[in-house]
């Protein structure tokens, strides 16, 4: 069965949007889908699902949110392949101890994903930033605070992008290849 991971942009952070992470595994089940499990306290999961339209599917969960938790927010879900490859198509290298200066950002659509190109100019060395087919990548060289990119990231001009830092994405990416 088609395994996926979901990602919600901005929740449980500060003391808007709060989604306990029961309420969310509950709301996927509700969905049909099975062997959910959410990873870490900031709107992750991972689950099967028989449907096999990532986009559908993210509309759907997106929908739930509003009704059941009346939350608005946006809603990215990648295929198992999707994500795998958008974690295998990386760029940037991170210096080992730097993993959490970088920053990983997912899409629903290729068009926004596509608009972050926009921010390419923001980069300062050694920051680096590089926009690819699956996602965008950012390696905050002196530190995340300091970046111009991953201010807009967090900003206006990323409502349409989700972020994870890069300790997040290997462990959601571990989940989806082993199907565990």
């Amino acid at each position: 069965m088609p395994r996926f991971v979901v990602l919600l942009r901005g929740v449980n952070v500060g003391k808007g949007n709060r989604v306990p992470m029961a309420d969310f595994r509950s709301l996927l089940e509700a969905q049909g889908f099975t062997d959910v499990r959410t990873v870490l306290n900031s709107g992750n999961a991972v689950f099967d699902s028989a449907g096999r339209s990532a986009a559908a599917h993210g509309s759907s969960i997106a929908l739930a949110l509003r009704e059941r938790l009346g939350l608005d927010v946006a809603v990215v879900v990648k295929s198992s392949r999707e994500f795998l490859d958008a974690v295998a198509r990386n760029p940037i290298a991170p210096p080992v101890g730097e993993h959490s200066r970088f920053i990983v950002a997912f899409a629903q659509d290729a068009a926004s994903l596509r608009d972050l190109s926009d921010l390419l100019p923001l980069a300062q060395p050694p920051e680096r930033f590089s926009v690819g087919p699956h996602a965008a990548y950012l390696h905050c060289a002196g530190g995340i605070l300091q970046s111009k990119v991953a201010a807009a990231l967090l900003g206006k001009a990323g409502r349409a992008v989700t972020t994870r830092n890069l300790a997040t994405v290997t462990r959601l990416a571990g989940l989806l290849a082993d199907g565990s």
